[in-house]
C-alpha cells in the first residue's frame, strides 16, 4: 500500500489550474473541512507555525489542510539569508514525518527554479507531490475545453481570435469566456461574430481599428475608438498612447519585411502568425516614409505630454485629427 500524499507543492503561471487543484483537496476533507482548514501567507508565517497547524489532530475528520500562498519563493528569496535557509532545511527535515492525517500545500505563484532545493526534496519524499502548472501553449484549445466548464462551445476561429486579442492571461481570458457565453445565450455556440461584438472592450481590437480608420482618413471613428478606449477605466491617457505607438513601431518592421519579400513576418515581428496578417494588412495601407513620419511625430507629442507642454488629452485628440486630415 503507498505512503498517502502529504506535502505538496503546486507552482506555476496557470494559477485558474492550481486553484482548481487546491479546490480539489479541499472538496476531499469532508463535512467538516472549514474546520480543519487552515490558510496562511508565506511571509508572515513561520515553518514551526506551518508544521503544528498542520500536525495537529483534525476535529471530527481524518484530514488536516493547511494551505500556504508564496512560502517556498518567501524563504528561498535574495535577502532571507540564515533565516530562510534553517525554513527550507526544517521543512525538508521534518516533511517526510508529516502525519497521515496532514495535507500541507505550498502554493507558488510562478515558477519554482528546476534547481530550487525545497522543490527537489519534496518531489523525491515518499509522502510529497510536486506539480507544475504552465500556462498552455494552445491558448485556443486551453479555451475549447473551458468552454464546456459554462456549458457553452466555441468555435475554433472564434477561440484563435479570443487568444490573439487577449494573449497568455488565463484569468483575463477566462472573464472573457464567461462573457461570451452569457452574449450568446440563449445559443450555445460562441461564434467569431460574438468575438467581434466584444472586442470594443479589448484594448488591443479597438487599436486596430483606429489604424484601420486613420489608414482611410476616417477620422470620426478613429476619434470614437480612442475615446472608448479612454472611458475603460484600466486605460490611462498614456497606457492607451504607448499602445498606438507600439502598434506603428510593429507597421514599420512589418513594412521593411513587406518591402524586403516577406518572409516569416509573425517571427519578425515576434506575433501570432493571425496577428501577422492584421499588420501586413495594415502596413501595405502606408510607405515607409508615411511610417516614420507618423513614428516621429508620435515621438514628439509624448515628449510634450510629459514635460507639461500639452495636456495629455488634447495631445491625442490632435494627433489622431493631424493623421487623418487631408
Amino acid at each position: 500500500m503507498s505512503q498517502p500524499k502529504t506535502f505538496y507543492i503546486f507552482h506555476g503561471e496557470d494559477d485558474i489550474a492550481i486553484t482548481e487543484a487546491v479546490d480539489k483537496l479541499r472538496a476531499g476533507m469532508g463535512e467538516f473541512g472549514e474546520m480543519n482548514t487552515s490558510e496562511f501567507e508565506g511571509e508572515s508565517v513561520t515553518v514551526p507555525e506551518l508544521l503544528n497547524a498542520v500536525s495537529s489532530y483534525p476535529f471530527l475528520s481524518d484530514k488536516r489542510l493547511v494551505i500556504v500562498k508564496g512560502l517556498a519563493a518567501h524563504v528561498s528569496r535574495k535577502g532571507a539569508g540564515e533565516t530562510g535557509k534553517r525554513a527550507i532545511e526544517q521543512l525538508i527535515t521534518e516533511g517526510p514525518t508529516l502525519p497521515e492525517h496532514a495535507r500541507l500545500i505550498l502554493v507558488e505563484r510562478g515558477a519554482l527554479s528546476e534547481k530550487d532545493k525545497l522543490l527537489n526534496a519534496v518531489g523525491s519524499m515518499p509522502n510529497g507531490f510536486v506539480r507544475l502548472f504552465n500556462t498552455p501553449s494552445d491558448l485556443a484549445g486551453w479555451l475549447t475545453k473551458r468552454a464546456a466548464v459554462y456549458q457553452a462551445e466555441i468555435e475554433p476561429r472564434a477561440a484563435a481570435a479570443l487568444a490573439e486579442l487577449v494573449g497568455p492571461d488565463l484569468r483575463r481570458l477566462d472573464n472573457e469566456l464567461v462573457k461570451l457565453a452569457d452574449y450568446a445565450l440563449p445559443r450555445t455556440l460562441i461564434t467569431e461574430d460574438d468575438v467581434a461584438a466584444i472586442t470594443p472592450y479589448v484594448p488591443e481590437a479597438n487599436i486596430f481599428q483606429m489604424v484601420d480608420a486613420m489608414a482611410s482618413g476616417d477620422g470620426r471613428t478613429a476619434l470614437r475608438l480612442l475615446h472608448r478606449l479612454l472611458q475603460d477605466k484600466n486605460n490611462t491617457v498614456f497606457s492607451v498612447y504607448g499602445m498606438i505607438t507600439r502598434q506603428f513601431r510593429l507597421l514599420i518592421l512589418a513594412r521593411e519585411q513587406l518591402d524586403r519579400g516577406g518572409g516569416n513576418l509573425a517571427s519578425a515581428l515576434g506575433v501570432h502568425p493571425r496577428a501577422a496578417e492584421g499588420f501586413a494588412r495594415q502596413a501595405r495601407a502606408f510607405n515607409i516614409t508615411d511610417l516614420e513620419g507618423i513614428h516621429r511625430r508620435l515621438l514628439d507629442y509624448d515628449v510634450a505630454m510629459k514635460t507639461g507642454a500639452m495636456e495629455p488629452e488634447l495631445a491625442v485628440d490632435l494627433l489622431i485629427t493631424g493623421l487623418t486630415a487631408g
